[in-house]
């Protein structure tokens, strides 16, 4: 990471690289974590709807607290699959810059 002064306080830094399997389990982490925000109102509805009788397809409730994990397995899988991409075009054309500010001048 190159840095240089901005301003008095704030620091421009270019990120030129994102390491994959560490962004990978942050957002694994993050996209259960907010699954679960609609997951849970979506368990009790499913859980206080009548269920239909008669042949045919049925939704199983139990389907739906599999979603958090699904999102967190996606995560795993894409957010690498992102970050590569990101890091092939940041060497071709430069990284992101970045402007961090000291915490007291926030």
């Amino acid at each position: 990471m190159r840095h240089r002064k901005a301003r008095e306080g704030n620091v421009t830094t270019k990120l030129t690289r994102i390491a994959p399997w560490q962004a990978a389990k942050l957002f694994a982490v993050v996209y259960f974590i907010l699954s679960l925000i609609f997951v849970v109102p979506l368990e009790l509805i499913a859980l206080l709807a009548p269920t239909r009788a008669g042949p045919g397809p049925h939704f199983n409730p139990a389907v739906i607290i599999l979603f958090p994990f699904v999102y967190a397995l996606a995560a795993l899988i894409f957010v690498p699959l992102g970050c590569w991409i990101y890091n092939l075009a940041a060497r071709l054309v430069g990284g992101l810059d970045v402007t961090i500010t000291d915490g007291a001048d926030a």
